[in-house]
């Protein structure tokens, strides 16, 4: 019998995609294997590891720690160790955990295969083992970031962006459809720059028009924009395509022209305005998503004003915020002066949030009334859990909707329904 492998996948849905590849190809050899089981039972331990900011960094040590006390105590034969924290610390956590098996780069995790014996499949370079609910998945369209943000240590993890082809993709997207799968979460580190290394130019419209036209592909969603050479037919795309949710994950970090151009983002207030506004007139309802950044080196109490304000006046519909940890490598590190102390970094960050927290609940109580296309994710006591097309999975608001005796939803599928209440974070409905 072949042995039972834990993988443990730690930071975004990029790395759970390498995971689900990983997976595919393990069951195709023949192993039993689980995926963030809540008490892991395997002989082998995979953990796929984050490294983008400190405490991402933090928590993936303290898993392998973790894992390595228990192969110390005979609990474990193998324990191998792959992804973005691996990538960039490859030697030095080789030397300070030494009950590590092996480690691996975020790219090489196919050697693993080897390691155990087996060889990689080539014919199974598409599949995946979806880790996911069934009719939704993550569908990564490239590697990789050509941007020189201050912060980011992420070109140095993963190097430059690197296109995945058009034709490839769109064969991975009918081979889900197959499969069940419903709804697709676009993912990459830098959507915007989709095709520029492959075709000279950005071809992200295309690439979203063409998926929006295959048969069972119901909800697109798009993750992971960058407000500079925003490619703005996509917009049109979004607004002629009903499958294209009215949705747009951009990350803008700041809004003060000193902070942007200290991150060196390449764009300014006044365009990061003009793109908001462009956005929310050509597709009437689109609810954007950002990421905003506190505490950054340099950053005043002057800069922060500008940001709350901002907050309060763009509305946006979902918003997460960190604060700023230095990365050693990155621009930032080597050129600046982090002297904004931890204490106010965690200050700003819960202001931020709070002034947030009473967007939201505005957000959420203008949809009472209205009637939404649900989709249902699972069943949760008293309540099946669903989603609107402007809400991706574990990150935004939930539909919450009472499973009484004269209803029998099923997950996967599509409702219409009437939201009849609200809180800060989710909504209340009734099927119609």
């Amino acid at each position: 019998m072949r042995k039972t492998i834990d993988i443990i996948t730690l930071g975004c849905s990029k790395n759970l995609v390498d995971s689900e590849q990983l997976k595919r190809q393990l069951e195709a050899a023949g192993y039993s294997v689980t995926h963030d089981s809540e008490s892991p039972k395997g002989e082998i331990a995979v953990i796929n590891t984050c490294g983008f900011i400190g405490d991402a960094k933090e928590e993936s040590i303290n898993m392998i720690l973790e894992f390595a006390q228990a192969k110390e105590e005979g609990d474990l034969e193998k324990l191998y160790v792959m992804g973005c924290l691996s990538e960039r610390y490859l030697k030095e956590l080789a030397l300070e955990i030494p009950q590590v098996d092996k480690f691996y780069g975020k790219f090489d995790w196919k050697t693993l295969m080897a390691d155990l014996g087996q060889n990689y499949d080539p014919k199974l370079h598409l599949e995946r083992s979806l880790t996911t609910p069934d009719h939704y998945a993550y569908l990564k369209i490239s590697e990789g970031c050509d941007r020189t943000c201050s912060y980011c240590a992420i070109p140095i993890i993963t190097g430059k962006h690197v296109s995945r082809p058009i034709e490839e993709i769109l064969e991975e997207v009918e081979l889900l459809v197959s499969q069940g799968v419903k709804e697709f979460q676009v993912i990459a580190q830098e959507l915007t720059y989709y095709g520029v290394d492959l075709y000279k130019q950005q071809r992200l419209p295309e690439l979203i028009e063409r998926m929006a036209a295959i048969p069972g592909v119901e909800w697109i969603r798009l993750h992971y924009a960058y407000p500079a050479h925003f490619p703005f037919d996509l917009l049109r795309v979004m607004r002629e395509n009903d499958n294209v949710c009215k949705y747009m994950d951009i990350a803008l970090q700041h809004i003060s022209d000193s902070m942007l151009t200290l991150m060196r983002r390449n764009v300014s207030k006044a365009e990061t305005l003009e793109l908001i506004r462009r956005m929310r007139a050509e597709v009437p309802g689109i609810h954007i998503r950002t990421t905003l950044m506190v505490g950054h080196a340099g950053e005043t109490e002057a800069d922060f004003e500008e940001l709350k304000e901002f907050v309060k006046t763009a509305k946006f519909e979902r918003m997460g915020a960190f604060a700023y940890s230095e990365e050693e490598g990155t621009y930032a590190a080597q050129n600046y002066e982090d002297l904004v102390p931890l204490e106010l970094k965690h200050a700003r960050l819960d202001e931020l949030m709070d002034l947030q927290q009473s967007v939201s609940a505005e957000v959420a109580h203008a949809k009472v009334g209205t009637i939404q296309r649900v989709i249902i994710d699972r069943l949760e006591g008293e309540y099946y859990i669903g989603r609107t097309q402007f809400d991706s999975p574990e990150v935004d608001p939930e539909v919450l909707i009472k499973n009484e005796e004269n209803i029998n939803l099923v997950v996967g599928d599509f409702y219409t329904a009437k939201i009849i209440d609200a809180d800060d974070f989710d909504l209340y409905a009734t099927i119609i």
